[in-house]
């Protein structure tokens, strides 16, 4: 058991590690400690930083999907990147993506890469991987002991995020145009994109593992090529 303390606790101060507002020069700085912390478990802490992590990923993947798509701010009516940004990450409205109806998680993924869509792909690509992220953590980002994680949802989240970005790279319309450029192969524009797509595929494959650990249970391994158009269900 203290084995297992010491394994959770070096792997929270590895994902603090991973803050995206920190760099080589600045020093990284835990969050403070809150009365609510008593409530929490090793893993629920472990948690709480991975989702918190992960939406920052999210966060800086819809920025770049943005300076190279910036004909998306026009389909989803937005006059500047940083109010597509607040639609897709700011305070909670009913009315933040009305194209989208609603959609959300792998529908919405797959909204983004259909022809007949003519709202803001980038937005539905964002907000179908951040509504999924959200559902494989049940809903939360606030994490207790009395909270049940299911390691291979997050295992099954894991293999989604990875077709999702293969089809961000390779879904073509009819003319053999992509949908949304992400690399250039031309070295210009934006070129972290696969960097961004390892951290969260990482780190979900990484709380999988955690949780698994902690629970004495076992994550059923499954093989599809991420060229598949079919996303397991979370």
């Amino acid at each position: 058991m203290n084995g297992c303390r010491s394994f959770l606790l070096i792997a929270a101060a590895l994902l603090s590690a991973c803050q995206s507002g920190s760099t080589r020069n600045q020093p990284v700085h835990g969050r403070e400690f809150d009365i609510a912390d008593l409530g929490k478990g090793d893993v629920d802490m472990v948690t709480e930083i991975n989702v918190r992590q992960s939406l920052d990923y999210l966060r800086e993947l819809a920025r770049k999907l943005y300076v190279r798509n910036p004909n998306q701010l026009q389909r989803g009516r937005y006059g500047t990147r940083e109010s597509a940004m607040n639609a897709l990450f700011g305070p909670r409205r009913l009315d933040r993506h009305p194209d989208l109806q609603g959609t959300r998680s792998s529908a919405a993924i797959t909204l983004a890469f259909d022809e007949a869509y003519t709202g803001d792909r980038v937005a539905a690509f964002v907000e179908g991987m951040r509504t999924m992220l959200l559902d494989a953590y049940g809903g939360k980002r606030s994490f207790y002991l009395y909270d049940y994680l299911d390691p291979q949802k997050l295992h099954y989240l894991a293999r989604n995020f990875e077709i999702a970005f293969w089809k961000l790279g390779h879904a073509r319309d009819h003319d053999g145009q992509l949908f949304l450029h992400s690399n250039a192969l031309d070295g210009d524009g934006d070129l972290s994109f696969e960097r961004l797509a390892g951290k969260l595929i990482g780190l979900q494959d990484h709380m999988a593992q955690v949780v698994a650990d902690a629970t004495s249970r076992q994550i059923k391994n499954v093989i599809q090529g991420v060229a598949s158009v079919v996303f397991f269900p979370i």
